[in-house]
């Protein structure tokens, strides 16, 4: 895909987002689609909530134009199109009508198995000296995988912009590393997903007029967790790149969920515990914490997932390098545990 045809395409992805989030908003609004506060929100106001629609269309129609272009393999476009539309219709359903866990998790690892299907297996795991493979394993893995990181993705979306910022900034790195490694087709497929969230997100910027929703943070986990299968199964990155890139989110959401599940309490449920919504408590400000994560992606993660593209061998060490400072941080601010009485609502 030459670089014209990706800022043609970008600019035109863009716009039909930015356009149909603001179309999304005035239904929601219409119809009553709001996003309550409660006892586990972060915000203090009525919201409409669904806006992550926008991302699905507007990303699923540039792909399809990709395609029709030769610019990005069919199989690609089948495991991001197919599993995703198949999660992003049960993710919506869930937004309209809140489904219960049961019915949405065996879609969740069907929309995973799919995509695994299409992209032909787990990718090896480079270390020093070899690759390690999976063989059979990795058909479980790559959907628990997948699974995980839509669902983290999912728990990660409680302030306003934070998502939003996550995917951009971690597509808009994935692509640079990409584009140097000679890999311009799925670099530009990635900067359509940026430009597909950079609609929205002119519209969640805080103070949000509208949500996400499960629609898009579900489905933008699950197109990361696509992606990044994709490119390392074909060698301009690898595993190990993805994990660095995606740490901010990984971090927080893993060490949440374990002190939650050490404490008994149901993983699943709503919550505002996660380090992001302590600090954006702490702080008095949505912006301050998702700026700061756009800022660790940026200028912590970024250059240590070019590290590793470059020697991927090391790349446990410099996820080790990583995930180090993340931890203390999500410790510090009180990943997991409760919060304090204090009113919800920092913009």
């Amino acid at each position: 895909m030459g670089t014209w045809l990706i800022l043609i395409a970008s600019g035109g992805t863009l716009l039909v987002s930015s356009w149909l989030t603001g179309a999304l908003r005035r239904y929601a609004l219409r119809t009553q689609l709001l996003d309550l506060p409660n006892a586990r929100s972060s915000h203090s106001r009525p919201t409409p909530r669904g806006g992550g629609l926008a991302i699905v269309v507007s990303f699923n129609l540039a792909l399809l134009v990709s395609w029709w272009l030769g610019a990005v393999a069919p199989e690609f476009v089948a495991a991001a199109g197919i599993g995703g539309l198949l999660l992003a219709a049960v993710s919506y359903l869930d937004d309209r009508h809140n489904l219960p866990a049961r019915w949405r998790f065996p879609v969740h690892l069907i929309a995973a198995g799919v995509a695994l299907w299409w992209l032909g297996g787990f990718p090896a795991l480079p270390l020093p000296g070899l690759e390690l493979g999976f063989g059979w394993l990795g058909i479980p893995l790559g959907v628990l995988c997948i699974v995980w990181l839509l669902n983290l993705y999912n728990f990660m979306d409680g302030i306003d912009g934070i998502a939003g910022v996550e995917a951009v900034t971690v597509a808009a790195g994935a692509a640079l590393l990409l584009w140097v490694r000679g890999d311009a087709a799925m670099a530009g497929v990635l900067v359509l997903l940026a430009a597909a969230v950079l609609g929205f997100l002119a519209w969640n910027w805080p103070p949000a007029r509208i949500f996400m929703g499960d629609v898009g943070s579900a489905y933008l986990g699950f197109v990361l967790g696509v992606m990044a299968l994709a490119t390392s199964a074909e060698g301009p990155l690898n595993l190990w790149v993805w994990l660095i890139l995606l740490a901010v989110f990984i971090t927080d959401a893993t060490v949440t969920l374990l002190r939650r599940l050490l404490r008994g309490e149901r993983w699943y449920e709503a919550h505002r515990t996660h380090a992001y919504q302590h600090a954006a408590r702490r702080f008095g400000s949505h912006r301050k914490v998702t700026l700061a994560v756009g800022a660790l992606n940026v200028l912590w993660l970024l250059p240590l997932a070019g590290v590793a593209c470059a020697l991927p061998g090391y790349g446990w060490w410099l996820a080790v390098v990583a995930y180090l400072p993340l931890l203390l941080l999500a410790v510090k601010f009180g990943a997991g545990q409760a919060p304090a009485a204090e009113p919800a609502g920092a913009q």
